[in-house]
């Protein structure tokens, strides 16, 4: 497909020397192309893909590469979370080295979040750093994992536990390449955009609640990307190594993770369960007078009318019990001192951090919620 340049969004993420661009819209691969040769040196593209995006995306693929003189070697990993283990991730380095690549090559990403995280992880590690491109192929992907540097792959005790902070030298959010997503992995990566708004950007939140399903659609969706990437983008720019403020971007994530590594696996959408943590924060949130109720009830009715779990009972994986889930919050990396963190808000767009939040109470919270609604 021929791209216009001119409509084509792009975010600048400003962190110094490690600064890139995500470049955002329909036809953006065809637009960043002379971008990514540069990148290029040696005339070739290693390129780490999704057997299944590829299957949907190839010929467009090679077409922008042969427009600028690249030959496409395809390293192929199957993405879900089976991609981020210790096993895939020593396979995908001895590939890597078997092919030379040099440190100032770009390994590229092309696929979904987990592809993204290893190839990311990989790249920090191999010949200790080369140069990385995400290309993301799904929209929870184009608006989180993409952006920001977090590289990494999960352990027996729980996701992205193993990693390192590696910042890629451009993302092509490519909006034509979600054409093949079915609308539950649509629905998925929205709740990392609403998650944007409910942080820090009361504002966008309205919007995104007026547009409701129309927000994944066209230049609606154009414009939520961009807004969650750069809201994404700022908070890294004041945090890379997630030191202090960075930990906001994890807002329903210590539920969530605990309700993804408690699930009957390949059942559940990591989107779903971040979906479920936003409302079991702000219910919590509310549940100890630091937030209206009104505020908890409008995020549970936003969730509902694009199609995502609010509640325990809606979300797969089950059944789940309060004992197993507090455990695996107790595991999340930003516990300091054996004390749970969370993210929780004072209004929608007012989220903050506490330790103060006893693991007695998170539990008797738990068993409440996992009572029939």
């Amino acid at each position: 497909m021929m791209a216009d340049v001119s409509t084509l969004r792009r975010v600048h993420i400003d962190l110094g020397p490690e600064s890139y661009d995500v470049v955002i819209g329909e036809g953006a691969l065809e637009g960043a192309g002379p971008s990514l040769a540069q990148l290029c040196p040696r005339g070739r593209a290693i390129i780490v893909a999704d057997p299944a995006a590829l299957a949907h995306h190839r010929a467009r693929l090679e077409q922008v590469l042969a427009q600028h003189g690249l030959t496409p070697l395809y390293l192929e990993i199957p993405g879900g979370e089976q991609a981020k283990s210790f096993h895939r991730l020593e396979a995908l380095c001895a590939e890597l080295l078997d092919a030379n690549v040099e440190r100032q090559e770009c390994v590229i990403a092309f696929g979904g979040g987990t592809i993204g995280d290893l190839t990311g992880f990989a790249a920090a590690i191999v010949k200790r750093g080369v140069k990385f491109v995400q290309i993301p192929t799904t929209l929870l992907a184009q608006v989180d994992s993409s952006v920001g540097g977090k590289t990494g792959i999960n352990t027996a005790r729980g996701k992205n536990l193993i990693g390192a902070f590696h910042q890629p030298s451009l993302v092509i959010a490519d909006l034509t390449l979600l054409a093949s997503l079915p609308a539950r992995e649509l629905r998925a990566g929205y709740a990392e955009i609403i998650k944007a708004a409910l942080i820090g950007d009361r504002a966008l939140f309205t919007r995104l609640d007026t547009l409701g399903l129309e927000a994944l659609n066209g230049e609606g969706l154009a414009e939520a990307v961009e807004a969650a990437v750069a809201f994404k983008g700022d908070i890294v720019r004041q945090d890379e190594k997630e030191a202090g403020v960075r930990a906001l971007l994890n807002l329903g994530h210590t539920f969530g993770h605990a309700f993804e590594a408690e699930a009957e696996k390949g059942t559940l959408i990591h989107g779903e369960a971040v979906a479920l943590g936003l409302a079991l924060a702000f219910r919590y949130s509310a549940r100890l007078s630091l937030c209206a109720q009104s505020d908890a009830r409008a995020v549970e009715a936003h969730l509902a009318k694009v199609g995502l779990p609010a509640f325990i009972a809606e979300l797969p994986g089950g059944p789940y019990e309060a004992e197993g889930l507090l455990n695996r919050m107790k595991d999340d990396k930003k516990n300091k001192g054996g004390v749970i963190t969370l993210i929780l808000a004072r209004a929608i767009g007012d989220a903050f951090i506490t330790s103060e939040c006893a693991s007695e109470d998170v539990l008797a919270f738990l068993h409440d919620e996992l009572k029939p609604q």
